[in-house]
């Protein structure tokens, strides 16, 4: 049994004021739901599961997942976000961002099921390329400040249509709207610019840039107007964010 005295005391002290912050910054989370249309939930580090709604906490660790039909764009600290399609299926692997350390910066999220549309924060646009980094099944892809989507089919994508309407293969698809992503498997590399797009069959076949009609187009918009896509929600500033390319 530890006797307590006052040097103990202040030693007690010293200590819960340096957890302290770290321990906020854990239970504020490192990102929020800033919109949500249908049911998006999250495994937790210990299993358990919870139901998410407008302006829960996502943690480093957590497994979010999108229900049929569901939308859901997540805002992280450093100004990042990533919109989910409907049945996918998101793990934050890492997160890390504090406005005066640029050089412990980490993102490193993996794309399990399904397809998102993410927007690069402070995070990847701060000079360490490698700080972000979004894993898939067939491929890792790096970014250099950038916005892109990524849909993984793996028999699932027949409702989904290619520019000339046929159904995606199987595999990685990749669009690039803004800067560029190196896409990379132990097969080989490719980088996609602005305005490409890109395939990867398997783990095992080097990545590849495909034609417009070949590709499927996963835009996001300010209205569901512009594009015909499905509505994600709105924002504080009415804005809404949506997806194209079926659901």
């Amino acid at each position: 049994m530890i006797k307590r005295t006052p040097a103990n005391a202040i030693l007690i002290l010293a200590v819960w004021l340096m957890l302290a912050p770290w321990a906020l910054a854990q239970a504020a989370g490192v990102a929020t739901v800033s919109n949500l249309s249908g049911v998006l939930s999250a495994k937790l580090t210990d299993g358990s599961i919870r139901v998410l709604s407008v302006k829960s906490d996502v943690m480093p660790g957590d497994v979010l997942t999108t229900e049929k039909d569901s939308y859901a764009r997540i805002k992280f600290s450093d100004g990042g976000e990533v919109t989910l399609r409907p049945n996918s299926q998101l793990k934050i692997d890492d997160y890390s961002y504090d406005e005066q350390k640029p050089e412990k910066d980490s993102f490193l999220f993996s794309l399990v099921k399904g397809g998102l549309r993410t927007v690069t924060g402070l995070i990847g646009k701060r000079g360490n390329r490698d700080a972000y980094r979004l894993n898939t099944a067939n491929a890792t892809i790096g970014i250099r400040g950038t916005t892109f989507g990524v849909l993984f089919c793996n028999n699932d994508c027949a409702n989904i249509k290619t520019a000339s309407g046929k159904a995606p293969e199987n595999g990685i698809h990749i669009d690039v709207a803004e800067g560029a992503v190196e896409v990379r498997n132990t097969a080989g590399a490719v980088i996609l610019n602005a305005g490409q797009y890109g395939y990867t069959p398997s783990s095992t076949v080097p990545p590849q840039p495909v034609p417009k009609e070949e590709a499927v187009k996963l835009s996001t918009s300010t209205t569901p107007e512009e594009d015909g896509g499905s509505t994600v929600g709105k924002d504080s500033d009415s804005k809404q964010c949506t997806i194209s390319g079926g659901n």
